[in-house]
């Protein structure tokens, strides 16, 4: 750890010499020495109310005691698995808690360490247990950023420039709201739109009985936090039931409370038959699962799929103290409280602020979109200004949609109403000195 902050200055000359640009080209690149609850302390000396969640993986918030003594005991005794080489108890007990959360039938779990892991076994498992080679995901999707997982991913072009995956897959529109004809009924419009997209897919490019399954994120991430009708999510469901074609849910993001819910299919009320879960599974540790029911589980068998480290025993283990959190201090009771009280204000702002073309959100998965006040063009480079202005000011935000014009508001499920409130009034403040300039 750097002692002071010219330590740093000296440290960050040398990000280029050992990191990639992929890897260290990111927003902000904030030097940190701490993290604790709903803050990140700078080694500027400053702290900074963290409305990131580490991207949505810290939903316990950062360093949660009972999650870091489940690390340190766990270390006391065992640090790598390899699970099936060996067996233990943090991988099995979990396991048997997460199937109480689960919907429905899903209660069998392949792990691995990353989202884009659990993708991967997802479309495997999908395509081994129809023998169907072709799959269907929605334009604007994120799953992840390895071969497999980018073939369905479609949020930016420029992840797939100059490394288009070589499987082939189909794309279906993607329920955006805000494309509802005037006068139509969302949750009407979209679903009756995806029977005729689907019928013209099936009858011009695919056929149904060709494809494994379709894969969705329910509630959209990285192409701009939109948020679709719940018919919509349904009539997918029922498309993939007509045709013998499996349903991926990607809850790689909204899952482990974000949504107010453990998932955000019991938010909908819509059940996948295979589940991508990671982010908030582990309060920061590397696990992920790849999730469905024991029967078509049972069809994937040894060889097929594999890990060395997925499962590890530390990352199990704080799993289960982060799942014990959540359920002792209500998490996702405060998620829906503290989200609806994040919207009303985020509401108040865009009555206030013409730059705010919308603001939407499920549980703390919250979505600021916006605009260039003249052009009315989505403004990446003005959402950029406003992320400085409120790091300048202590807090921090991300961003999503495919100019980078939506603002990302995820903090802990931990966050409280006074942490909320000083967040969009810092928001505010800069909203406030950026129209002066425009």
């Amino acid at each position: 750890m750097c002692k002071t902050s010219r330590d740093w200055k000296d440290l960050t000359a040398t990000i280029g010499d050992y990191l990639a640009p992929s890897m260290a080209k990111d927003h902000p690149n904030l030097p940190v020495v701490k993290a604790e609850g709903c803050y990140y302390y700078g080694v500027d000396g400053k702290e900074y109310l963290d409305f990131t969640s580490g991207i949505a993986v810290e939903n316990v918030g950062h360093r949660h005691p009972k999650v870091v003594q489940a690390i340190k005991d766990s270390a006391d005794h065992l640090i790598h698995g390899p699970s099936g080489v060996i067996m233990y108890e943090s991988i099995l007990k979990f396991a048997e808690e997460l199937q109480g959360i689960l919907p429905g039938n899903l209660d069998n779990f392949f792990f691995g360490n990353s989202g884009t892991e659990a993708i991967e076994g997802a479309l495997k498992l999908a395509k081994y247990v129809t023998e169907r080679p072709y799959v269907i995901s929605f334009t604007g999707g994120f799953h992840g950023r390895t071969i497999g997982a980018m073939s369905v991913s479609t949020s930016k072009s420029k992840y797939r420039k100059h490394q288009q995956p070589s499987w082939l897959t189909y794309q279906l529109p993607y329920a955006n709201p805000q494309n509802c004809p005037e006068g139509e009924d969302p949750e009407e419009y979209f679903p009756e739109q995806l029977e005729r997209e689907a019928k013209s897919l099936f009858s011009h490019q695919v056929d149904p009985e060709e494809v494994a399954c379709m894969i969705v994120e329910p509630i959209l991430g990285e192409g701009g936090y939109v948020i679709p009708p719940s018919s919509w999510l349904k009539k997918i469901r029922e498309i993939c039931d007509r045709h013998g074609i499996l349903l991926i849910f990607d809850e790689v993001q909204t899952g482990f409370g974000r949504t107010g819910n453990w998932f955000a299919s019991q938010t909908f009320n819509v059940t996948p038959d295979i589940m991508a879960i990671a982010k908030g599974i582990a309060a920061g540790m590397p696990l992920s699962a790849t999730v469905a029911s024991k029967e078509l589980m049972d069809q994937w068998p040894m060889g097929a799929h594999a890990t060395t480290f997925g499962g590890n025993p530390m990352a199990c283990a704080a799993a289960r103290a982060s799942l014990s959190v959540m359920k002792e201090e209500k998490l996702l009771d405060n998620a829906n409280a503290m989200g609806e009280h994040a919207l009303s204000k985020l509401d108040e702002l865009k009555q206030k602020h013409e730059m705010i073309k919308d603001v939407r959100g499920v549980g703390l998965l919250l979505g600021i979109e916006i605009e260039h006040p003249q052009t009315k063009d989505p403004d990446g480079e003005l959402v950029m200004k406003i992320l400085d202005g409120c790091l300048e000011k202590g807090v921090l935000f991300y961003l999503c949609g495919n100019a980078g014009e939506v603002i990302r508001m995820i903090p802990p499920l931990t966050v409280t109403q006074e942490q909320v409130e000083h967040g969009i009034a810092i928001l505010d403040e800069v909203l406030t000195d950026l129209e002066g300039g425009l």
